[in-house]
């Protein structure tokens, strides 16, 4: 079977989680609840806007030197706190249309490199569970493993992360059923 006969699965499953990803976040909105504001805003932006950072991700405590970290200053930082990690992206309001283009060219991605897993492992006419099992795996593993990795490294809490691996879940579901639905027979 050629990759190219699943073209119709691929674009149709990237637009279909394309879909189930705006409803998850402009009407269930279950993510609402992932982000807090400061009590002093105001005043950790006059801070933050005082050093001028440029858009980049910063470390607080920052420490350039991973020897340093041993030292009872540095460690003392560490326990006074705040611990964080910031991301500073570029002044002005954050339009949402280069968001949204590249959000659908990445389901597009993912939805492309399970239909191909899937063409070159079962290589030929397959059953819908067949399909949807290898297809939807690979999807999943591709939307669920940022979230994760986030988690870990990134201290991102574990109740968002837990609710990341259900969109995952979901967009993988999406994406595994539709290229089993529209596979080559």
């Amino acid at each position: 079977m050629s990759f190219a006969a699943l073209w119709l699965p691929i674009v149709l499953s990237a637009v279909l989680v394309f879909v189930a990803s705006t409803l998850i976040h402009m009407l269930f909105k279950w993510h609402n609840s992932d982000y807090h504001g400061l009590a002093n805003e105001d005043a950790v932006r006059d801070v933050v806007r005082a050093g001028s950072p440029a858009p980049g991700e910063y470390m607080i405590p920052y420490c350039g030197d991973h020897k340093l970290m041993r030292t009872p200053e540095f460690q003392k930082k560490f326990a006074d706190g705040p611990v964080a990690m910031v991301t500073v992206r570029p002044n002005g309001f954050p339009g949402m249309g280069p968001a949204l283009v590249q959000w659908f060219i990445y389901t597009l991605a993912i939805a492309a490199v399970a239909a191909y897993v899937a063409c070159v492992g079962l290589n030929g006419p397959a059953s819908f569970n067949r399909v949807l099992c290898m297809a939807g795996l690979v999807a999943f593993v591709a939307y669920a493993g940022g979230g994760i990795q986030h988690g870990i490294w990134m201290g991102k809490p574990w109740r968002s992360v837990s609710k990341d691996i259900l969109d995952a879940l979901i967009y993988a579901s999406i994406t595994g059923a539709t290229i089993a639905w529209l596979w080559p027979r």
